[in-house]
């Protein structure tokens, strides 16, 4: 797997969660019909999915992913059991309720997605991106559940977001953000600690 950008920092997938990733990404390249595109679509992953390529952690059964045009998805066309490396059998599903209205996230976050090339996809008629790990770290503040707070943790851990810079990105967020701004600052204050105290371990 390659990226279209340079100095980033490579990706770890399990091999045969790649596999059925990519399948399911191209039953979506599919679904866009026979022909291609003005410009090529757009989707966005984001949640575990993402997490799970940057650092090789935790698997996530389901891809939270935005897509930028309106599709005709078939759930059930959008699942595929694979056996991971370790030997555990597992179930991949594209999550077609998924919904970023209220995430944190930088108006930018889109944009600054990272893309990246996925076997049996024409990225001229799908492009498929990650969210960036710091886009990534900001996504999880307005649930942040144990879990968010796992991924923050294994981020900084892996060295791909820094207090300063989650804090920086955040707060640029917040003026589009729908929910409780007090919550949501006392959490970016926490998630800076949490992320000072993992570079420590």
């Amino acid at each position: 797997m390659t990226t279209s950008r340079a100095s980033v920092p490579p990706l770890q997938p399990d091999p045969e969660y790649l596999k059925a990733f990519a399948q399911i990404m191209a039953r979506i390249e599919h679904a866009l019909g026979p022909k291609r595109p003005a410009k090529p679509v757009i989707v966005c992953v984001a949640g575990g999915a993402a997490m799970h390529f940057y650092t090789g952690a935790r698997f996530s059964n389901d891809i939270d992913a935005r897509i930028f045009a309106r599709v005709m998805l078939d759930p059930r066309d959008l699942q595929v059991a694979y056996r991971g490396e370790d030997g555990h059998a597992r179930l991949l599903y594209f999550d077609t309720q998924y919904n970023d209205s209220f995430a944190l996230l930088h108006a930018n976050a889109y944009d600054d997605a990272r893309p990246i090339s996925v076997e049996g996809v024409d990225p001229r008629r799908l492009e498929v991106r990650l969210l960036t790990p710091l886009d990534l770290g900001v996504s999880k503040l307005a649930r942040f559940s144990e879990q968010d707070q796992d991924d923050i943790r294994a981020l900084a851990r892996a060295g791909l977001i820094d207090a300063v810079a989650l804090r920086r990105r955040a707060g640029a967020a917040l003026p589009d953000y729908v929910g409780n701004l007090d919550r949501i600052k006392t959490l970016i204050g926490v998630a800076c600690r949490l992320i000072a105290t993992a570079h420590k371990t």
